[in-house]
């Protein structure tokens, strides 16, 4: 009787013979990585978008190794809602997550709802990729936890999600007392977090929480080269208090910062739009607002060279063909247009988003794609492109065909929510117009001819030649809007994988 392992030899020439009797595309295919990369705050006034002035040449060059969407969405223009929506791929209806970080009304943080409180079974989007083997990664801010003063901390984090989470923390941090802010009266997070505030700082790019990022980040990658990985980055410039160091400011003098003409609430808007407006930002002298978009601008272009640092790794170690690039940011911000800052509208400035991705060996390098896409789509998106089964109660739609085609045929418009207080806002884009509902329509509606008026300065809601077009959108909106999505689509009860 032959022994194991006399026997060996003949096995392995079975199993060579199975093997290569299989046809390829029966066999596993390689897994691609995924690197995300996802800003704070960060609107779309860039390089590769058009903005004249703004540097962003990493973010530039990424553009023209992939696709580029025109017209990407958030569904809530508010970091925390926003980031639980596109990590879980399911509406702020469903996640029942409309705030951030539970703010009290004087501005400091309570204790805040955790999205498993509500959907406890959801997989996340990094979840799915730890679940099929990969080494699932997170520094720096992916869900919301980047409290002003506490950068280090995890607060709202899913460790369900992350296999490895890195919290740098910076001298920008430390050097709070140095910021200059709108308010410095007020306490805790109101007076940074919530208010116009800025410094050009002392030291290093290597002193700032963003660049202990990125090397916290490019370790990861030379750690993890030979393993399909996840990973996260998540940068926090340029979110207010705007802290760079001062080379950067040097690089956009005052007199060539332009203002947007600052008007306040207009004729025939409903002043919901309006509701974010504060105070002592209608207060600033002409020069503070420059200081307010240099500073601004100085973040972008810090974060930019961090960003650069990072994919200049991964192409440092062989790993672009072989790895999705993702760069995108949790919602648009207002630097002046209609006399507002910062966020928490449903304008155009504030809903829509920057957002590139690469797929390995792309034949659409530099292609604009002018479709009208949500954030939600990168869940389905990043799923289908690694060969991995997502969750059926996905609420986005994979964007496979519009990397393989950019001008693709695409009927889906993309939606944008708020809350104020106990009633909400509504907004839906198509790839021309945008319609806006407060509160049902009970306080009021907005339409705006996004080709040709892409400022929004007219209000069409109000004028009855446009009637058709506002019972369309209306129609389009009621349609589509998962109104009853925080008891539907949830999965079944079962215990969490890790």
């Amino acid at each position: 009787m032959k022994t194991l392992f006399q026997k060996l030899p003949g096995l392995l020439c079975l199993w060579l013979l199975i093997f290569f009797a299989v046809p390829v595309e029966g066999r596993d295919k390689p897994k691609w990585n995924v690197l995300f990369l996802i800003s704070d705050d960060l609107n779309n006034d860039l390089g590769c978008y058009g903005h004249p002035l703004v540097k962003s040449p990493n973010i530039d060059k990424l553009a023209k190794r992939g696709v580029m969407f025109d017209r990407a969405y958030c569904q809530y223009p508010l970091c925390s809602p926003s980031r639980t929506s596109l990590l879980t791929g399911r509406r702020p209806n469903a996640t029942r997550i409309l705030t951030n970080a539970g703010r009290k009304p004087n501005g400091d943080y309570s204790n805040s709802p955790h999205f498993r409180e509500f959907i406890p079974d959801t997989v996340t989007l990094p979840q799915l990729f730890r679940q099929n083997g990969y080494f699932a990664a997170r520094v720096g801010k992916l869900y919301h936890y980047g409290v002003p003063g506490q950068i280090g901390t995890d607060g709202l984090d899913d460790p369900l999600s992350w296999d490895h989470v890195v919290n740098p923390r910076g001298r920008d941090v430390d050097d709070e007392d140095k910021i200059f802010t709108l308010r410095p009266d007020a306490q805790g997070s109101a007076r940074f977090g919530g208010t116009l505030s800025w410094l050009a700082a002392e030291g290093t790019d290597d002193e700032q929480t963003d660049a202990m990022g990125a090397t916290a980040a490019i370790k990861l990658l030379e750690q993890n080269k030979d393993k399909p990985f996840f990973l996260a980055v998540g940068f926090y410039r340029p979110h207010t208090p705007y802290v760079a160091p001062k080379k950067y400011f040097d690089m956009y003098p005052l007199e060539k910062i332009v203002v947007p003409e600052f008007s306040g609430p207009r004729d025939g808007v409903p002043a919901a739009a309006y509701h974010t407006a504060k105070p002592e930002e209608a207060k600033m002298t002409e020069r503070m607002r420059k200081e307010v978009i240099q500073s601004y601008y100085a973040s972008t272009t810090f974060m930019d060279a961090q960003v650069g640092r990072v994919v200049d790794a991964l192409d440092r170690l062989k790993l672009a063909d072989k790895t999705i690039i993702v760069f995108t940011s949790d919602h648009g911000y207002h630097m002046g247009e209609h006399g507002l800052w910062q966020k928490m509208t449903l304008f155009e400035n504030s809903a829509r988003v920057p957002l590139i991705i690469i797929p390995p060996k792309t034949k659409q390098k530099g292609k604009v794609s002018p479709r009208t896409v949500e954030l939600l789509d990168l869940y389905p998106t990043l799923a289908e492109l690694c060969g991995i089964k997502a969750p059926d109660y996905l609420e986005g739609a994979s964007l496979k065909p519009l990397l393989e085609n950019p001008n693709a045929s695409w009927t889906r418009p993309a939606y944008t929510q708020l809350q104020r207080g106990n009633w909400p806002g509504y907004s839906v884009r198509t790839e021309k117009w945008r319609y806006t509902e407060w509160d049902h329509g009970e306080k009021g509606a907005e339409l705006y001819d996004e080709v040709n008026d892409p400022g929004e300065t007219r209000n069409l809601a109000v004028n009855a030649k446009h009637a058709p077009v506002v019972s369309e959108m209306k129609a389009l909106l009621k349609r589509n809007w998962p109104e009853q999505a925080a008891t539907a689509n949830t999965p079944p009860a079962g215990k969490q994988k890790k």
